[in-house]
């Protein structure tokens, strides 16, 4: 008599866990990625002449997207450490320390004295506290995926698993915004000479805030079930690699593409506006500022898309489109005006919303439970070395050697064609489906091997 009052009051408590993971997941990785995306801006628009100063614009702009590339090449270190760590003592406690490691290095940059104060010692100190960001976002994205997806139904694992992934697009909004701010209250001086650190320094206070998002959480359910099952690996990272191969190589693949098309239509075009198309700084930030808008609203939808139709069909069509699509926004843009730049932008973000927003679903259910925050994190941050990290530099240096759009166009659509690759050596996710539904089941039969064949 009494099982159905106490299974009512079960069902409130678990869409209320569920509500707060996908809060909880889209808040930290959103400041996270404020973090991230306003040293992005910063690389782009002024570390060039207060880090790296040179008589040559673009030779410093390349130097400053040096230091924009460490913090992809330390991603790794951020995935294999807090990776294994998020399979070994919980989702919750590494999200946790990978929020304060960005967030305390990202306001000690606002505070470094410039290469005209302290030398060389500048862009050092840069260096190493780009390289710290990138270790902390290494370890804070298959965490963020498997928060909201652990909680969420696994048939909806599209939508849940998108919480991470409007983190970038809304800490791009609004690093962007709060540089966009600065840019309109202060003069050119004011703003190369302090305005930029503002946004720097604004970090304290929302981290602050997502270590209070995060701290009420509870760990989730399947990994509480692993805990009650003895099923936590050991070798978290031996097993990925000898057991898993193939999902490792699908899962790195797929995320070329959406990397590269990202650094395109959010960081380099601030530079190609300004530079090669003679735009003012404040409309191509607005440029960008329109299409991440879009993104924060499009990205789930994208997700949730992927629930009802083939996911990998999605993503194979989306990454067909990415490699078309620059082709005709190069000749559109020619003309130097704001209305076919902000256009453009919005198609190319657009498109990379139908890649990124099904990316967290289909790489985390290419991985057993057991295994999963560490083949996730493995595949983000190694895949971001030959994607994301790269990105800018060889834009930068393609244009500066060919003065022509079009080895860009070629470079991005290459880079789709990877992914596609990526998307048919995957598998479909009906088989992680079950899985997961059977292992975060309170029923479950104890099993000490959770772990599906690679």
């Amino acid at each position: 008599m009494h099982d159905t009052p106490m299974d009512g009051a079960k069902a409130p408590d678990r869409h209320s866990g569920v509500r707060r993971a996908f809060v909880a997941s889209l808040t930290g990785t959103a400041l996270e990625w404020y973090d991230f995306a306003v040293y992005s801006a910063a690389a782009a628009l002024v570390f060039g002449d207060l880090f790296f100063p040179s008589e040559d614009p673009l030779t410093g702009t390349l130097l400053a997207f040096s230091t924009y590339a460490v913090g992809y090449v330390s991603r790794p270190l951020g995935g294999f450490v807090f990776g294994r760590l998020g399979d070994v003592i919980g989702r919750k406690k590494v999200l946790i320390a990978t929020l304060v490691l960005i967030g305390a290095a990202t306001f000690l940059i606002g505070v470094l004295p410039a290469y005209s104060t302290a030398g060389v010692a500048a862009p050092v100190a840069l260096v190493v506290l780009r390289f710290a960001q990138g270790v902390g976002v290494g370890g804070e994205w298959g965490g963020a995926v498997l928060l909201s997806s652990e909680f969420g139904d696994p048939r909806r694992r599209g939508f849940y698993a998108s919480a991470a992934q409007v983190g970038p697009p809304a800490g791009n909004l609004l690093a962007n915004g709060v540089l966009a701010a600065l840019g309109a209250l202060l003069t050119e001086a004011q703003f190369e000479s302090w305005g930029w650190r503002v946004a720097f320094l604004l970090s304290g206070l929302l981290v602050a805030f997502g270590l209070w998002i995060r701290a009420k959480l509870e760990e989730t359910p399947v990994f509480k079930a692993m805990e009650a099952e003895h099923s936590r690996p050991e070798a978290p990272i031996r097993e990925v690699f000898t057991t898993q191969p193939r999902a490792l190589l699908a899962a790195i693949l797929c995320r070329v593409g959406p990397d590269v098309l990202y650094a395109m239509f959010t960081v380099f075009i601030l530079t190609y506006a300004t530079k090669e198309l003679g735009m003012s700084r404040g409309s191509a930030l607005a440029a960008v500022l329109i299409g991440s808008s879009l993104q924060v609203f499009l990205m789930p939808l994208a997700g949730a898309l992927s629930d009802r139709i083939n996911r990998r069909l999605l993503y194979g069509c989306a990454a067909l489109a990415a490699g078309v699509w620059p082709f005709v926004f190069f000749p559109m843009v020619g003309g130097g005006t704001w209305l076919p730049l902000a256009t453009g932008v919005v198609v190319g973000l657009v498109i990379h919303c139908c890649l990124y927003g099904p990316q967290a679903a289909f790489i985390a259910e290419q991985f057993s439970p057991r295994l999963r925050y560490t083949g996730s994190s493995l595949a983000y941050t190694l895949a971001g070395i030959i994607g994301g990290a790269v990105a800018p530099l060889l834009f930068t240096s393609l244009l500066s050697a060919y003065d022509s759009w079009v080895p860009l166009a070629t470079y991005i659509a290459l880079a789709s064609a990877v992914s596609l690759a990526g998307v048919c050596l995957g598998r479909d996710p009906e088989a992680a489906v079950d899985e997961d539904t059977r292992l975060a089941s309170p029923e479950a039969p104890a099993t000490a091997d959770a772990t599906r064949a690679g």
